[in-house]
């Protein structure tokens, strides 16, 4: 690494010293001076060393069940600590100095300030832009968090330490004491439970979804807001309305019940009690401060109105909210824990907060004392404008056949037909015509299947909330207007009072290819033109499309859906938000934000961003203060910059080169995946997709159905598997035929322009570089050699030969000879992490031929070992599903 990186080094030094000792004292010195031989001949082996290579192979491969899990656990350990050094080189003063003092959100705002001076911007426009500005972050539970929370919440403290560190300032004696904490940490770190001894419930999912927000977001949004309108003052002379509030948050925690069948209509309402529970108590926490603070005596004739004539008027108020709060604290936790209370729950709407608190806001302001409201005042009333009374709004999220079946099993009991086995227009009459009628459409007395009867209690559950607990309503595998039109049928039926927004979430290659004609006649339906209020979600699906159709395919059929929707709502006169389901692999559409977000079609971006954070991502964005406002800051720079400074849309010709790309590399990927007949067996022997369901990641199942195959399985999975073995077949596989195909048609020129010029396909080829330097031919290849049978290892030789020729290629069509030559810094992390990734690898294939042997011999401890590399594996490229 350079000298820009010294720091980290020394960071990572110090916790693998720490961790060292930690080690020597539980273990004993032999087990230490095997993790030290292990590690050296790891490091040798990545300089190219063939003979320790061969020596770190043997030594791993030797180890007796007693030292397995000793050495697995420290690797593990290692790369965890890693990954706790990196998050806080990111904020770090160091970090700072090396690269540049400014926020993101700092550097756009001012390439915006040089446009306006040279004419190619309006102030007006630019004004617009942000008061417009709207990002909705939607956290999510897909079970790709593999880190335990209680190993989180030390980590989080030893980043507090490592920031501690940085102070100049410190005596010998406080670096010590930081040390000794440190120390005390690592130490706790390594006598707890790597594994959870079961999977997490769906409201243990959503806990840890507020937790987050406890931990980190409370603090950073009002940070947030606060820097934004400083900066936006000082560089563009504009002043933000007092309440400017651009952010919003979302869950899925406890609302997607798509394939998850913890996922009830009561664990929904437990979620939003929950919620509510824990907003109230953060925003009593809140007010005993501002009860400390606002001890003034002046005040507006208003306050005093409302107060009393009282010496201390702004506590007065105050108290008599607080004690409101705390009253409807001890109701809901009565009925959370099912016990009788004589409280009552008085906070229903955040207005009963909120009105109070601006007539304090108003009275300091009207006694001049601003400096006062804008302190911990404003920071209170930014919380409820951005957290409301439930920290999150919550999605609900269903599979287009569970709503299908519920019609379908009505329309027999009623005698009229089976719903299942009618084409699409009958089914069109039939919703329409029953979403314009005055009676209902359930009887009374009918007595559904328990499937058919959670659909119905569920959407029970939505009419009776209030409307701001909820964000949409979305609809999994959705493909026809009837599957949008039964979602407003059923909301209508359960005597939903309010306009719940309704999504199709198109996320295969036929749905995305038919997404333009389904909300195109949508629209055409007076009925429903007259209903949604002129503002359409759409959901575009990244992970089931890319394993349907492949990485290159699926990104294209995204871009062109988005292109066309975006026309469609301009043609249309609506307003169109596009709701993105994106991973934190490749695979599943992960890139960084600012990057992911400029290589998106122009206008799209219109409405505002929203976007799914999954699993591990939301610990990497948002799990530290400091972490959370670098990118919240990126969002918002980069939402800013791709609508005032919008990307160039594609030459026609382009167009035609990505339609070349996309249909060689989809035949070839379905060629391999769909049509091999030892595509299957070779999956299951070389990766540890079997010996995935022993990981108690989340609370939903790994596959749709459980008695299904390899089309069955989710996304998520099937992305973990092939990163185990570090093959990341899904997120290259037919990269290289498409391109072949493109140049062979229209020259490297050609695709070397587009690489220059449209951000579009440069995103592409830099997630394929990502992809190619975590990816390791000679490690899945071990793995084929010691796991797969010989008659089926010509796949694998196969598909690393392709591997070879797509980096060949894409090194070409970039002119550089280095992968990532444009972000150093991920090619260095990948480095960093190799040299302690490569043992856990080579034990895996160890444990798995033991594990899969069913040896009388085999012992807890080869299970637990094997559960701990995949972790382990998981830290080592930063993101697993």
């Amino acid at each position: 690494m350079s000298e820009q990186y010294a720091a980290l080094r020394a960071n990572v030094n110090l916790l693998g010293q720490l961790l060292g000792q930690t080690i020597k004292q539980a273990q004993g010195q032999a087990v230490l001076d095997k993790v030290e031989q292990i590690r050296h001949l790891s490091k040798s082996s990545r300089g190219g060393n063939d003979a320790d290579r061969v020596a770190l192979i043997d030594t791993l491969h030797s180890l007796s069940d007693s030292e397995l899990l000793p050495v697995t656990r420290a690797f593990n350990h290692f790369l965890n600590l890693a990954n706790v050094a990196e998050q806080f080189h990111t904020i770090s003063k160091e970090s700072q100095r090396a690269v540049c003092n400014l926020s993101p959100l700092t550097q756009t705002l001012k390439h915006l300030k040089q446009q306006l001076d040279a004419g190619s911007l309006d102030l007006n426009q630019v004004a617009q832009s942000i008061a417009n500005l709207k990002i909705d972050l939607v956290l999510t539970a897909h079970p790709t968090e593999v880190t335990r929370r209680t190993i989180i919440s030390k980590h989080i403290e030893m980043s507090d330490c490592l920031a501690e560190l940085e102070r100049t300032s410190l005596s010998p004696e406080e670096r010590q004491r930081v040390h000794d904490r440190l120390e005390q940490l690592i130490c706790q770190a390594w006598h707890t439970n790597d594994i959870r001894d079961s999977r997490p419930t769906p409201l243990d999912e959503a806990k840890w979804g507020f937790a987050v927000i406890e931990n980190s977001l409370w603090q950073a949004v009002p940070r947030f807001i606060a820097e934004f309108k400083s900066a936006v003052k000082e560089i563009l002379n504009l002043e933000l309305p007092t309440h400017f509030m651009p952010l919003q948050f979302t869950s899925w925690m406890g609302g997607d019940r798509d394939g998850n069948p913890f996922v009830t209509a009561l664990v929904t309402e437990q979620v939003l009690d929950h919620g509510r529970w824990m907003a109230l108590d953060l925003y009593a926490r809140d007010i005993d401060k501002l009860s400390a603070e606002l001890s003034m005596y002046s005040a507006s004739d208003e306050l005093m109105a409302h107060s009393g004539a009282v010496s201390e008027p702004y506590r007065a108020l105050l108290k008599k909210l607080k004690a409101e709060i705390h009253e409807t604290v001890e109701a809901i936790n009565a009925k959370i824990k099912g016990y009788p209370s004589g409280a009552q729950d008085k906070i229903r709407k955040v207005e009963q907060i909120r009105e109070p608190l601006e007539l304090c806001y108003r009275s300091l302001i009207k006694c001049n004392m601003k400096v006062v409201a804008d302190g911990l005042l404003l920071d209170t009333l930014n919380r409820l404008q951005c957290f409301g009374l439930r920290l999150v709004k919550l999605d609900v999220r269903q599979d287009a056949s569970r709503h299908a079946g519920v019609f379908s099993e009505l329309t027999r009991y009623l005698g009229i037909g089976d719903y299942a086995q009618w084409d699409e227009q009958d089914k069109q009459a039939f919703l329409l015509a029953e979403l314009t009628s005055r009676r209902p459409l359930v009887p009374k007395h009918w007595q559904p299947t328990p499937e058919v009867q959670e659909v119905l209690d569920t959407f029970a559950v939505i009419a009776k909330q209030d409307p701001a607990a909820f964000g949409i309503y979305i609809i999994s595998m959705a493909k026809t207007v009837s599957d949008v039109l039964a979602v407003h049928l059923l909301l209508k039926e359960a005597g939903c009072s309010f306009n719940l927004p309704v999504a199709p979430l198109f996320e295969t290659l036929d749905d995305l290819n038919n997404g333009y004609d389904v909300i195109s006649a949508l629209l055409k339906s007076t009925w429903y033109r007259g209903h949604f209020g002129n503002k359409q979600y759409v959901m575009i699906g990244y992970s089931d499309s890319a394993k349907d159709a492949g990485m290159m395919a699926a990104g294209w059929a995204q871009y062109r859906t988005m292109e066309e929707l975006v026309a469609l709502a301009e043609q249309q006169g609506i307003e169109l938000v596009l709701f993105h389901g994106r991973g934190g692999t490749i695979g599943r559409g992960g890139a960084p934000a600012a990057q992911a977000l400029r290589s998106q079609p122009p206008g799209s971006l219109k409405s505002g961003l929203r976007v799914t954070e999954q699993g591990e991502m939301i610990r990497f964005k948002f799990g530290l203060p400091e972490v959370a406002l670098q990118s919240l800051n990126i969002y918002a720079g980069a939402v800013l910059e791709s609508n005032l400074l919008p990307p160039p849309s594609p030459e026609p010709q382009w167009k035609e080169v990505m339609d070349v790309i996309a249909d060689a590399s989809c035949v070839r990927y379905r060629q391999i995946v769909r049509e091999d007949k030892d595509f299957v067996p070779y999956f299951r022997m070389a990766t540890p997709e079997v010996e995935l369901a022993k990981l108690p990641l989340g609370s939903r199942p790994a596959k749709r159905n459980p008695h299904g195959g390899v089309e069955s399985l989710r996304a998520i999975p099937w992305i973990f598997a092939w990163s185990q073995n570090r093959l990341m077949l899904p997120a290259w596989l037919g990269a290289y035929q498409g391109l072949q195909d493109a140049i062979a048609k229209f020259g490297i020129e050609t695709l070397q322009t587009m690489n220059q010029t449209w951000p579009f396909f440069r995103t592409r080829l830099e997630m394929l570089e990502m992809v190619f330097c975590k990816a390791d031919s000679w490690l899945s290849e071990h793995y084929e050699q010691g796991l797969v049978e010989s008659g089926y290892r010509h796949l694998g030789a196969t598909l690393r030969t392709e591997l070879g020729d797509a980096i060949k290629l894409v090194r070409e069509i970039c002119k550089e000879q280095t992968l990532l030559a444009g972000q150093p810094w991920i090619r260095e992390s990948i480095n960093l992490r190799n040299p302690y990734t490569d043992p856990l690898n080579l034990l895996q294939v160890e444990l798995l031929k033991r594990s899969r042997s069913q040896e009388p011999h085999l012992t807890s401890d080869v299970d637990r070992a094997l559960m701990i590399t995949m972790t382990g594996i998981a830290a080592g490229m930063r993101n697993t599903g």
